[in-house]
């Protein structure tokens, strides 16, 4: 299905959100719909998703590949994370919903999967990671991924992580308190905070080109 057919509306079934309330989710949906009409994802594609969470992307990214393509998920974290859904309880109902047959979810640390000879790993067209490179512990374990994605012969990459500039003066905030939680993340050896790695769109830029 073409993007511009897809409404946040119509996905909302697919991800678990607060009866009564759903404008969180909308929200969330719509930039994901945004993101994947930018990356020109189309039917029939295989696509990788690094980092993918509760699965908002996903959800958008099984809608457009149709019935034809297919959506790995991969993430590391444990599947009793996050409130008011756990990540267990969030995949369960999408691999329930009617997109639940062209995705897959795997519990795992990317460069642990993509360590799996090629042979087994499916034919990729296009790798996803759609605001989950703050997440990775540090920059060399965020480029170490980026070169086993192009080791393992995976075409297209697409990113989309946050600039670290405020278009708004409401955002500022955000931006002090990530800088400050990432600056704390190296004295805390088991720091578990979602931000520990913040990258400008030019540092990643950077470190993709390193890696190939």
């Amino acid at each position: 299905m073409s993007t511009t057919m897809l409404s946040p509306e119509a996905l909302l079934p697919y991800n678990l959100h607060e009866d009564g309330s759903p404008s969180v989710q909308l929200s969330q949906t719509a930039h994901r719909i945004d993101l994947i009409q930018v990356f020109r994802i189309v039917q029939g594609e295989v696509i990788l998703e690094l980092g993918c969470g509760q699965g908002d992307c996903t959800a958008v990214l099984a809608e457009v590949v149709g019935e034809a393509g297919k959506v790995v998920g991969v993430d590391p974290a444990s599947l009793d994370y996050g409130a008011p859904y756990t990540l267990g309880q969030a995949q369960a109902h999408m691999l329930a919903s009617a997109i639940g047959s062209r995705t897959t979810f795997v519990q795992a640390d990317p460069n642990d999967y993509l360590s799996k000879s090629t042979s087994s790993l499916p034919k990729f067209t296009s790798a996803i990671l759609a605001h989950s490179p703050f997440y990775f512990p540090s920059p060399s374990a965020f480029m170490s991924t980026l070169s086993r994605l192009s080791a393992v012969g995976i075409p297209t990459l697409h990113i989309a992580e946050w600039s670290l500039r405020g278009s708004v003066p409401a955002s500022h905030p955000h931006i002090l308190a990530a800088l400050a939680q990432t600056s704390l993340a190296p004295h805390q050896p088991d720091n578990t905070s979602n931000i520990r790695t913040l990258l400008s769109p030019k540092a990643i830029v950077e470190l993709a080109n390193q890696a190939g």
